[in-house]
């Protein structure tokens, strides 16, 4: 089977902490095909494809982004000839579901069926509304992944058939069930294959801290994920016994019950105690900014291998817990009805003796300043960056055209992003360094 050592080898490595999630980042695996289970291949890819031989032909759980579809299609012929009958959209995230096209020219030309799709129902919504906000999600994923060339897709193909909390198919003498959860998305299906013991979660776990505070995404729903991840684990509970291999929507396969039962649970862990901690605080009357600073994750938990902060992070998931359930307004008077943020920035300037001098401070505060020395001693790294990006920014929203102030703020956000984790946090502070010498929106011309 081609490849299929390194991919099973690696996602032992993984596990073990021999090689880590920044080294292989969910997003970029290598290449290759596994077969997981008799009958059940895994193809990791920017978004990993699962598929199941049948005799009527095959399931894949997801199809793959539009750029990887060809590959992925390549490397699955190797494993099986047969036509496909069905493919299964995990959630409507667009690197989950643009193989489709692929495998119907190649029906279309062999005299097949054309495949069908099957998904949630709310997965069509989520169709329209990328339509109606193509030029929205062009620009905050070209930020997020820092790709300036990526354009926002407007054509989709939509499901044949949906289902609403569950659905039980039989293709070829083989029972796949699909149990509908939100998480990271409303629409998300989680795949159980019950004779193979073979369980896709989709993007339910990603080998990361779970992907549900993206800053610049719409609502997601930790709890309901958490409960999702509860209700895999009951899978273990039943007569023929739980998943042997699990197959998340990024990374790698995790092999073995007692593995596919700790990483599901510790990830429900981990969610279960951002949302408690963030609702306790919000309960007690704290604002937003006390209650980020505040909550704090399980330290067991985020030694993880596979909780680790590449992609989203725990300081996001308590934003997503505060939209859930507070509101956007985040608790102080002054943000409620605000005044313009440049002229907010151009008072604070003249108080504080020009634009540069917030700029001059902010390269201080990250040891780039004539005064780099005089930092306050209490503050730790984290915060002194985080402070620094507060004044760079004022600074540049106040005098843009200044080119000092462009190259303290290009230079501020650039030790931002050297420092992040998490890919989230990684684009944004890019695309701020990048910009730097740019007008902002707001400024009139």
């Amino acid at each position: 089977m081609p490849d299929a050592p390194d991919v099973l080898a690696i996602a032992d490595r993984l596990w073990r902490g021999e090689v880590s999630t920044t080294e292989l980042h969910p997003l970029s695996p290598t290449p290759g095909l596994a077969e997981v289970a008799d009958g059940v291949s895994f193809v990791p890819s920017f978004a990993n494809v699962s598929a199941l031989r049948t005799d009527d032909g095959l399931l894949l759980v997801d199809t793959g982004s539009a750029f990887m579809a060809t590959e992925i299609h390549r490397l699955l012929r190797t494993w099986s000839p047969d036509r496909l009958h069905t493919a299964v959209y995990s959630h409507g995230h667009i690197d989950h579901v643009f193989g489709v096209p692929v495998w119907a020219a190649e029906s279309a030309a062999s005299g097949w069926p054309e495949p069908v799709v099957v998904a949630h129902e709310a997965l069509p919504a989520r169709f329209d509304r990328y339509i109606m906000t193509a030029g929205y999600n062009g620009i905050i994923n070209r930020r997020q992944f820092g790709v300036d060339s990526l354009r926002w897709p407007t054509e989709y193909r939509y499901p044949d058939r949906t289902y609403r909390d569950h659905l039980d198919l039989d293709i070829g003498g083989r029972r796949i069930e699909l149990h509908h959860a939100k998480g990271e998305t409303d629409d998300h299906t989680w795949t159980w294959l019950p004779h193979a013991r073979v369980l896709c979660c989709g993007d339910l776990f990603i080998w990361a801290s779970p992907n549900a505070g993206n800053p610049q995404k719409v609502q997601r729903y930790p709890l309901e994920w958490a409960d999702a991840l509860r209700q895999m684990l009951a899978l273990f509970d039943r007569p023929g016994g739980g998943p042997e291999v699990l197959l998340p929507g990024h990374g790698y396969p995790v092999v073995g019950g007692d593995r596919v039962r700790q990483a599901l649970a510790d990830t429900a862990e981990l969610l279960e105690s951002l949302v408690a901690q963030t609702l306790a605080l919000m309960n007690a009357g704290a604002r937003l900014d006390e209650v980020i600073h505040t909550v704090t994750p399980p330290a067991p938990l985020m030694e993880r291998p596979y909780l680790q902060p590449v992609y989203d992070e725990p300081e996001f998931i308590v934003r997503t817990v505060w939209r859930r359930y507070g509101g956007w307004w985040d608790g102080n008077p002054a943000t409620l009805q605000p005044a313009p943020e440049r002229e907010v920035a151009r008072e604070l300037a003249e108080l504080a003796g020009g634009a540069g001098a917030l700029a001059d401070r902010a390269l201080d505060l990250i040891g780039d300043g004539a005064a780099a020395t005089e930092s306050p001693a209490e503050l730790s790294d984290d915060a002194s960056l985080r402070l620094a990006g507060h004044l760079a920014e004022l600074a540049w929203l106040a005098a843009p055209a200044d080119p000092a102030v462009q190259e303290a703020r290009r230079a501020v956000f650039t030790r931002r992003a050297d420092a992040a984790t998490s890919t989230m946090a990684r684009g944004v502070f890019s695309w701020a360094a990048r910009e730097s010498g740019e007008r902002p929106r707001s400024e009139s011309p």
